[in-house]
């Protein structure tokens, strides 16, 4: 008993006089004491009366120290003096205002690094990355995945300087959890029951009254999710649940991304007047000058050299030819472009980012290259910027990265057109007098055919397959077919 006396006597000390009001020093925090027993409580109120120097502290300590017995409190270090940061929602965009938290890689407690990862936000080109500017604790989170958040709202707090919780308390909070909470989608294994057949639903619990209330409660208990709706309305949408379950199916909810390409497309489909024009080109030059330098480009580059950067850079040429292909209707004009930004599309898990290669009339076969697998890197982390994917003035879609031998690709809006390449099949092809076997691509012009006639397109289809086809054009600068 007198080692538990000790603990709380020399916690009180000169800290003793903030409670009171007797000092500017920081306000005490109560809490709760396991390691003092309740029947010490009333020994510590009267010790501590005795123990006070002060004559005039005796009673506000001894009432102090009887509410202490009553609540089983006792008094620890004092409460956080250490500033509060608030880090609000951050700018996504010029034209996007609000987004979707996909992922909190932080929660409350946890330490964090300054500029380390907290949480994502899902917009409808990006995913952006919110970061701490400090380092500190996780103090509190203001939204929940799965929440729309606005920009400019506060997102999180973070207690500047503090000591977060331990690796080994992290894991042993987990593991808590883990036990105490049942996964999303899980049927906890029920008891067989006399009288049912095996694999049957359990019957309603004694106190539910009606079935349609069972019927939620079944639904719940598949989709780890609270019953909210009452009513045979509910009813119907659960026992339509269990049934879809049971055939296999599942119902997730669209990504922002997702919904945002959906509208895009629809929208080109809509609006466009679109017009698809084929050509086939042989890549057997082009292969052979990959081949002749592609080790020595990866040396001094450090990229590889592939076919992407020849076809970048004959569309560039193509572009500046005929510059219909390269403009775009603006209401009831014409806006004519002296520049050449190509827009690329890549695959990501979340969906298809279409970065942008800026002026790439004045770029060379490594600018392009580098540049490319930069975006194709950063692609795959979720690292693209924003104003990455704004602009652009034609796009090139490489289905043949999947095996697609033929497509039509779809215009991505407002440009006028889009090339799709594909994969690249030897196949037997008349060379001359002969019968030869050749590397072979098909490609696909997809245009506006509101703005761009079918000579235009074809013309511009056929530069590229010169192009492609005698690489050493691009090299001297003659472009003749």
């Amino acid at each position: 008993m007198i080692p538990h006396v000790r603990s709380v006597l020399g916690r009180l000390g000169r800290q003793v006089r903030a409670p009171l009001g007797l000092s500017a020093r920081p306000v005490r925090v109560w809490h709760r004491d396991p390691r003092i027993p309740s029947w010490s409580h009333r020994y510590i109120c009267w010790v501590g009366a005795l123990a006070c120097s002060e004559q005039r502290l005796q009673r506000p300590l001894g009432s102090l120290l009887q509410k202490m017995c009553k609540r089983g409190l006792s008094m620890p270090s004092a409460t956080r003096s250490s500033p509060l940061e608030t880090v609000p929602v951050p700018t996504m965009g010029e034209s996007i205002t609000e987004g979707t938290l996909v992922a909190l890689l932080k929660h409350v407690g946890d330490a964090v690094k300054e500029d380390e990862v907290v949480a994502q936000i899902e917009t409808d080109k990006v995913t952006v990355d919110v970061r701490s500017p400090v380092s500190g604790v996780i103090r509190e989170i203001m939204a929940a995945e799965g929440d729309n958040v606005t920009v400019g709202k506060d997102l999180f707090r973070v207690e500047v300087g503090a000591q977060g919780e331990t690796v080994a308390a992290q894991q042993r909070q987990a593991e808590k959890l883990s036990q105490s909470e049942p996964e999303p989608n899980h049927i906890e294994p029920q008891e067989e029951r006399s009288g049912g057949p095996a694999g049957s639903p359990p019957p309603p619990p004694a106190d539910v009254e009606h079935g349609e209330e069972h019927a939620e409660a079944a639904a719940a208990q598949l989709t780890g999710r609270s019953v909210v709706q009452r009513g045979a309305a509910a009813a119907a949408a659960a026992g339509a649940l269990l049934q879809q379950d049971e055939a296999g199916e599942r119902r997730v909810p669209m990504s922002r991304m997702r919904r945002r390409i959906a509208e895009r497309l629809k929208h080109a489909q809509n609006t466009a007047a679109m017009l698809t024009t084929f050509n086939e080109c042989d890549l057997t030059s082009l292969s052979e000058m990959r081949a002749s330098f592609k080790d020595g480009f990866e040396k001094r580059y450090g990229s590889k050299l592939g076919y992407m950067s020849a076809f970048v850079k004959a569309s560039a040429i193509a572009l500046e030819e005929q510059p219909e292909v390269n403009a775009v209707i603006d209401g009831d004009e014409i806006l004519y472009r002296d520049y050449v930004d190509i827009s690329v599309a890549v695959s990501t898990p979340t969906g298809l980012v279409t970065p942008v290669l800026r002026g790439v009339e004045k770029m060379s076969f490594a600018d392009i290259e580098l540049q490319l697998a930069d975006f194709a890197k950063r692609a795959r982390e979720g690292q693209i910027q924003l104003e990455e994917l704004q602009g652009g003035t034609f796009t090139i879609s490489n289905g043949g990265v999947f095996g697609s031998l033929l497509s039509t690709p779809i215009i991505n809006m407002p440009q006028s057109a889009i090339l799709g390449m594909h994969a690249i099949q030897r196949r037997p092809v008349v060379v001359g007098d002969e019968i030869a076997i050749r590397p072979m691509m098909y490609l696909a012009l997809t245009y506006d055919h509101r703005l761009i006639d079918g000579r235009e397109a074809v013309t511009f289809l056929r530069r590229i397959k010169a192009l492609i086809e005698d690489p050493r054009r691009m090299l001297v600068g003659v472009y003749g077919f």
